[in-house]
């Protein structure tokens, strides 16, 4: 009866892919979880004394409205460290709830009703929900296996209308662990340059790289007065459940975005903020130790599934594969269920990441490597079945 409240645009959203998955498992004794994009990894000791300090001194108020001023410097630094890219922290970073919030101030910051975001596919299940929820358009741009899940400049650009406001990119990629190349990138900023668009660039899983490079979008030529760059804390330092992250761009759009966190949000929680501090401050020998880890998984998991039949791109970025299960007879979430029911393993159907996941399922392997080892052996078994 309530229903008929709710505005036609929250009644459009399409629920989560994933969740569907979760809630089935949630009601399952004993099952491996290859879903779940989180790290299996507690966060570093170091960082959780940081956390425990600060609430013994009393931090345990708002701060500003864009952060602890001291977490912006650390965060500028970072990236001009890694990156070479130079922010203000004072008026050109704003620290948030998770990256999740700076997207969603992003493009409620950004969008009229009826302008266009280009994104290419698959992508994180928010995306598309986050710029209906500003009142955009998301307009999905595939990529495919065969192009290594590139961003294909050439699509881009025969997408582009003179409603296109933005391009949402994401590398290194949720789902299929794609890091997009430097010359990719560049034919991008070419078109955003062309275009006067700007370029929304998440980047949680920079750090997590394996053997390539993460190319940070706003350091190419000219892009950095054009970029809204997102980055976090929750996957590099396990640090999900601190909901800490950051938005960093030119001073006029960050101004935009922290008008609408001080009406909503307020501030990032205190205690988390003084963690983020530590992190940035000593976590870098956590980083390379998980993400030694990760290289390990990753490596064992690709040559798995390609050894079971399931025809798998090797993901150089995050933590994921993403295998096509066609040449099982399956669509894809028919083939998650039924793994999940059958055997206990939860994956989540490429098509929750856009019609271009359609076919693919997507496996993390933020999970330990000896139940990564188990669920291969059960994913076997189900395969050889059909």
């Amino acid at each position: 009866m309530a229903k008929r409240y709710l505005s036609r645009t929250v009644k459009a959203l399409k629920p989560s892919g994933i969740r569907k998955f979760f809630d089935i498992a949630a009601t399952m004794k004993d099952v491996i979880s290859l879903g779940i994009g989180e790290p299996d990894f507690t966060t570093p000791q170091p960082i959780i004394d940081a956390g425990i300090h600060a609430l013994q001194k009393g931090e345990t108020h708002y701060t500003s409205n864009a952060g602890i001023l001291q977490l912006r410097q650390a965060i500028a630094e970072n990236l001009e460290r890694l990156y070479g890219v130079r922010y203000d922290p004072v008026s050109e970073i704003i620290i948030t709830v998770g990256v999740s919030e700076a997207l969603y101030l992003t493009f409620s910051a950004l969008l009229d009703p009826g302008d266009e975001v280009i994104i290419p596919t698959p992508c994180f299940v928010s995306y598309q929900a986050e710029v209906e929820l500003a009142g955009g358009v998301p307009v999905e741009v595939y990529t495919n296996m065969e192009d290594d899940f590139q961003p294909d400049p050439a699509l881009i650009a025969k997408a582009i209308t003179p409603k296109t406001k933005a391009i949402l990119l994401s590398y290194p990629c949720n789902p299929s662990g794609a890091v997009a190349s430097r010359e990719r990138l560049l034919a991008i900023a070419d078109l955003a340059k062309q275009h006067d668009l700007l370029v929304v660039s998440d980047e949680i899983y920079d750090r997590l790289v394996y053997g390539v490079e993460h190319v940070c979008f706003p350091a190419l030529p000219g892009m950095q007065d054009r970029t809204v760059l997102l980055g976090g804390f929750s996957k590099s330092y396990a640090m999900t459940g601190w909901r800490v992250g950051y938005a960093a761009g030119p001073a006029d759009v960050i101004g935009g975005l922290v008008r609408i966190h001080q009406y909503s949000v307020m501030s990032a929680p205190t205690v988390s903020q003084y963690a983020a501090i530590e992190a940035l401050r000593i976590g870098e020998p956590y980083v390379q130790e998980m993400l030694a880890e990760y290289d390990r998984r990753r490596k064992m998991i690709h040559a798995g599934m390609n050894e079971l039949g399931l025809d798998t791109f090797e993901p150089h970025g995050a933590f994921y594969v993403f295998p096509n299960v066609i040449n099982t007879g399956l669509d894809d979430e028919t083939f998650a269920e039924r793994l999940l029911k059958e055997e206990g393993v939860a994956v989540v159907p490429g098509s929750a990441f856009g019609d271009a996941g359609a076919g693919f399922v997507r496996c993390s392997y933020a999970t330990s490597y000896e139940k990564i080892e188990q669920a291969l052996e059960k994913i076997d078994r189900f395969v050889k079945k059909l």
